[in-house]
């Protein structure tokens, strides 16, 4: 069974929405606005990277990276040479690009179910707020990957869903704090 990892640059308040500076989020760039750069703290993004076989991604992230990404090979070479999946009922074949390698459409989180009962390694969920949350709910997490920032940024885009569901345990299996406010929490979903 793949392992499927939600990760994230969250806010102490669980925001996930417009931290790269994307437009129409009002506190949109929220990583770097205020915040010193330490290049340690991004360690975790370079390792998943190297660690990661597949990118699932929800149809509004894909929309917004598969613009960006192709280009960035420097940055992201290991995220663009791995197989993407977009989870979406109305994403069409004729609206995926053709420079950023192998991409699948997935119909479901059954369909999601199943890619994680093939073989390969770790498949990593990038941005997708709505799409970690349903996948959360429908017990499809294996392991968080966050880098929390020290802000308070009240409405947006939240990472962790408000289902009111059975408590649902972690395990800390790698933490660290940095300089500039930035904590890095990794955790094993539990139970």
């Amino acid at each position: 069974m793949r392992t499927l990892i939600a990760t994230a640059f969250v806010s102490l308040d669980g925001v996930v929405e417009g931290p790269g500076g994307e437009p129409g989020y009002r506190n949109s760039g929220w990583t770097f606005n205020g915040i010193e750069f330490d290049e340690a703290a991004y360690e975790l993004k370079g390792r998943e990277q190297g660690e990661a076989t597949a990118m699932l991604l929800g149809r509004v992230s894909y929309q917004a990276f598969s613009p960006v990404w192709p280009d960035m090979t420097a940055e992201f070479a290991g995220y663009n040479a791995m197989p993407k999946y977009v989870v979406s009922t109305t994403l069409r074949e004729e609206d995926l690009v053709g420079n950023w390698g192998e991409t699948t459409i997935l119909r479901s989180l059954e369909d999601v179910a199943k890619l994680k009962e093939t073989e390969g390694g770790p498949i990593i969920v990038h941005g997708s707020a709505e799409l970690n949350r349903n996948l959360a709910d429908a017990g499809l997490l294996d392991r968080y990957h966050l880098l929390v920032f020290p802000v308070l940024l009240g409405a947006g885009k939240k990472l962790f869903s408000d289902t009111d569901k059975d408590k649902q345990s972690l395990e800390l299996v790698e933490s660290e704090s940095y300089g500039n406010g930035v904590q890095k929490l990794v955790y094993d979903i539990v139970g």
